[in-house]
């Protein structure tokens, strides 16, 4: 019987222990009912950037066109018919070079009726002259006689009758009046003939008007008016005068640039400049030459400028551009790329990761930014971890799984 109950007992176990081996040997899926949790399955992948120095440089892309330096439309001054012009669209002046002479024949007329007019003048001057002089004798004479019968008759009482003293002084205080009256007369004259010489001036000058001449050197860009034709004279804005020709500087070339209102404060004298001619497909550099210093009310743009020598002609105006104007510029910034900022007004914030692959949202100031990056002023330190891409997928004290993109381009959500 005992050992009946021994084999029994025997068998109990030996089922018990098959039961526990097979229990240990299913793995946990098999297990019915329970599955396995993989940690990581549960935490989002994010795309970080690694806070560190780059050279930050701030740049405006704007297009433009060349103009002359200086441009004008050349007048007469007077009204008149063209005798002869000289030059022709393409011709290149010098300054002070004839254009063209005008025919005036009722100013010729005018210039020699004031000549005439000095030459009288100067006539009246010298006969004043000569009246002044006969007066001047005429009272030196008078005068002599009077101081005479004056000391002769105060020498000795009766010497000479008081009659002949008394007329002596009367001719010597006449001539003395006439000598002040040829004075006025030789004062009166000199002064009609500086009027004549004015006038004589004035029409001498109207005269030289007759010759058209160049202001500036330059090249003639359009040509008005015919050998023959009337031109008006360019002095009165209630006319529509006519110019004779249009004259433009292309030895030296203004490029004009609308800055846009955003960063009109940045602009500085001698801001490097690099301009590219698509007609030409050069580049070219240059520096800010001026700026209006305010702003169009229409557009919000600062007109600048930027000259060009020309001399080699290779430049033309109108010619159109693009050109990237250089703002600002920072060495060895501590800098963050551009998505991994999120802004509201004022304020900006990142998602910063620390060393436990935790998410938190920081404040940061922002300095310098270009295309790509923006220069980190406080919030951050080097080398710290940011997210770029969609921040709205992750939020502060979050874990997450970083990919370092730092090296290459910033992943999109949907690459994730």
């Amino acid at each position: 019987m005992a050992r009946k109950n021994l084999i029994v007992s025997a068998r109990v176990l030996l089922v018990g222990g098959l039961l526990i081996w097979i229990w240990l040997g299913r793995g946990p899926t098999e297990a019915p009912g329970i599955h396995h949790v993989d940690a990581d399955a549960d935490t989002p992948p994010a795309a970080v950037a690694r806070v560190d120095r780059h050279n930050l440089g701030s740049t405006l892309s704007l297009a433009g066109e060349f103009k002359p330096f200086q441009n004008v439309d050349v007048h007469a001054k007077v009204a008149g018919y063209i005798r002869q012009i000289y030059v022709d669209v393409g011709d290149r002046v010098k300054e002070g070079q004839t254009i063209a002479v005008l025919e005036v024949p009722e100013l010729a007329a005018q210039l020699t009726g004031a000549e005439a007019a000095v030459r009288a003048a100067q006539e009246q001057v010298r006969k004043a002259q000569g009246d002044l002089q006969r007066a001047k004798s005429s009272h030196a004479a008078a005068h002599s006689a009077y101081t005479r019968l004056k000391q002769a008759a105060d020498s000795r009482a009766g010497l000479v009758a008081q009659q002949e003293v008394d007329d002596s002084e009367a001719k010597d205080l006449e001539t003395e009046g006439q000598t002040a009256s040829a004075e006025a007369e030789i004062a009166a004259a000199k002064q009609q003939l500086e009027m004549a010489q004015a006038n004589q001036k004035q029409y001498a000058a109207m005269a030289g008007y007759t010759r058209i001449v160049a202001p500036f050197a330059g090249v003639i860009t359009n040509r008005y008016a015919d050998t023959g034709a009337l031109i008006a004279a360019g002095t009165s804005s209630s006319t529509q005068a006519i110019p004779v020709v249009r004259l433009a500087e292309t030895s030296k070339l203004r490029l004009v640039l609308p800055v846009p209102e955003s960063v009109a404060g940045q602009i500085h004298l001698g801001d490097p400049v690099k301009v590219r001619v698509q007609a030409l497909d050069q580049e070219i550099e240059g520096r800010v030459s001026r700026f209006a210093d305010s702003l169009d009310r229409q557009t919000r743009t600062m007109e600048t400028e930027i000259d060009f020598d020309n001399r080699s002609g290779r430049l033309i105006p109108g010619m159109y551009t693009e050109t990237r104007l250089s703002l600002r510029e920072k060495k060895n910034a501590l800098t963050i790329p551009l998505e991994a900022i999120s802004r509201n007004g004022e304020e900006a914030t990142v998602l910063a990761v620390n060393a436990d692959n935790i998410v938190e949202e920081r404040k940061v100031r922002l300095g310098l930014e270009d295309s790509t990056r923006v220069e980190v002023l406080s919030g951050l330190n080097e080398g710290e971890r940011v997210i770029i891409g969609n921040r709205g997928e992750y939020h502060s004290g979050e874990k997450i799984k970083p990919k370092d993109v730092s090296s290459g381009a910033a992943k999109t959500g949907s690459e994730r």
